[in-house]
């Protein structure tokens, strides 16, 4: 099949051309190819192949090998084997041929809960055509059923056992068969081969080590390795393990049992933290244009919000339930762990009447209730970085005109402070045209008010500037007006 592949890539390359970078590994490619049909001439063992498919195949590479050395390949790759297990799951087949049977018996873990049995479906089948009769058979089936393993059946020669050798279980395939395997099969494919080597409990790094570098000599592209009981929760595993640990779980399996539950019970379901009956919490009082109200916080001992009462207009209108609604879901998502930044950041700034003015002087301007509450709470509970990001800070915080520790360089004069002029860098037309006719340039009037003559330090901010009606963000001066950096409004010169 990848012989025919890279055959048809070969003829769609006469008319479409080949893939992009095929003339700069035009030498390396070819080499593949030729070395795809090499390995079809190494079968010789006529019981291995039946002669038909055998030659149908050396054609192929033979039509290949000869089609791309003249056009070229339209693709790099034409052939993967994809998950085995997964697509023997979904055939409803016991094995695809490349990978062996996991055990003769399966429990799966369902994603919902649950287990559920998978039995292998190729037993009866592989009994008759070893000669047993019905009755054996059947024999057979139902010690399989009990015990989940085909070791010590009735009437079962022992000469037959290899057989029935799975994955896991008591009767198993030696690891390396499955590389070599793998090994047999990767000449013929292109790409990589999607399959698990399947390895015992006991399985030590150096077996781990030793197992890859035989892969590499093999010349396999990928390998997969996974060791028995190496998770914590692993999603199919044999029925049943040796007698002595099928009938007395260890210590460390009810550890593993009672880990496996911790860990998905944490992950699944968050834990509810209630308040104690008796609790510290803080009123405020507020008014956002024409509607007041009332906002009670309850606290834990450690001072975290986690709870939320308001009062809003008269009680029984519309608005004054869609707010006790409102405060109970935010309350429950406190105690649950969601942290209030998140809140803050979902509710600030929505907009919707009421807005307008508020009677709180480190929150002039609000536009909706949620807007004011949930600044109001982010003043209260989050710390000076964290309001920092969210552009929050109370009133003392915007009249600060620069970093704390930071002093200003003013000049007294008669009108009151002004900040000192910056020295010129480059000279005016004026003072260029003077240096033309005097042949010198007039002196700069002296900037040096300090006591020391100390040098001069940058210009103080401006902090008479008003809150910006729209986003309540101190505005900044704008010649004679005022503009605000967040959303741009301005004081109605511009």
């Amino acid at each position: 099949m990848t012989g025919h592949s890279y055959a048809t890539s070969a003829r769609t390359a006469s008319r479409m051309g080949p893939f992009a970078g095929f003339a700069e590994n035009e030498k390396y490619m070819l080499n593949v190819l030729r070395m795809h049909r090499d390995a079809s001439y190494e079968i010789e063992n006529p019981d291995v192949v039946q002669a038909d498919l055998l030659h149908a195949g050396r054609e192929a590479w033979e039509s290949a090998v000869r089609d791309g050395e003249e056009y070229g390949v339209r693709n790099s790759q034409a052939s993967v084997l994809a998950p085995t297990g997964t697509i023997g799951l979904m055939m409803d087949c016991d094995t695809t041929g490349i990978e062996p049977d996991l055990g003769l018996v399966k429990i799966k873990k369902l994603v919902g809960g649950g287990t559920m049995s998978i039995v292998n479906q190729t037993i009866p089948r592989a009994l008759r055509r070893l000669g047993y009769t019905p009755q054996q058979i059947d024999d057979v089936i139902a010690y399989i059923d009990t015990n989940k393993s085909i070791i010590g059946a009735p009437a079962l020669k022992p000469e037959h056992l290899p057989v029935f050798a799975c994955s896991m279980g008591d009767n198993t395939i030696h690891y390396e068969g499955h590389v070599r395997m793998m090994g047999a099969v990767q000449p013929f494919l292109s790409g990589a081969i999607s399959k698990t080597v399947n390895m015992p409990e006991e399985a030590t790094i150096e077996e781990i080590e030793k197992l890859h570098e035989l892969s590499w000599r093999l010349g396999l592209k990928a390998v997969a390795i996974y060791r028995d009981n190496c998770k914590v929760a692993q999603p199919l595993s044999t029925a049943k393990k040796d007698d002595d640990k099928a009938d007395a779980p260890t210590a460390a399996a009810q550890a593993t049992n009672v880990v496996e539950k911790i860990v998905e019970r944490v992950i699944a379901q968050p834990v509810r933290q209630k308040l104690p009956r008796s609790r510290r919490g803080r009123t405020f009082e507020f008014r956002v244009a024409d509607c007041k109200g009332f906002a009670t916080i309850g606290e834990y001992e450690d001072g975290r919000p986690g709870e939320v009462f308001l009062t809003v207009s008269k009680q029984g209108s519309t608005l004054s339930g869609i707010m006790d609604a409102f405060a109970k879901s935010i309350s429950y998502g406190l105690q649950y762990g969601v942290p209030l930044r998140a809140f803050v950041e979902a509710f600030t700034n929505m907009r919707f009447e009421p807005a307008g003015m508020t009677d709180d002087p480190d929150i002039r301007i609000a536009s909706s209730i949620m807007d004011y509450l949930f600044r109001r709470l982010a003043l209260e509970y989050l710390n000076y970085d964290e309001r920092a990001e969210l552009g929050i800070f109370s009133r003392d915080e915007r009249l600060q005109p620069t970093l704390p520790g930071v002093e200003e360089t003013i000049v007294e004069t008669s009108t009151g402070s002004e900040v000192v002029a910056d020295p010129k860098t480059v000279p005016t037309a004026g003072d260029l045209a003077a240096q033309l006719q005097y042949g010198f340039a007039p002196s700069a009037p002296s900037t040096d008010h300090s006591p020391a003559g100390g040098i001069e330090r940058p210009a103080v901010k401006h902090s008479d500037a008003p809150m910006c009606m729209q986003c309540g963000v101190q505005m900044q001066r704008a010649g004679s007006c005022h503009a605000c950096p967040s959303c741009g409004s301005t004081s109605g010169c511009s």
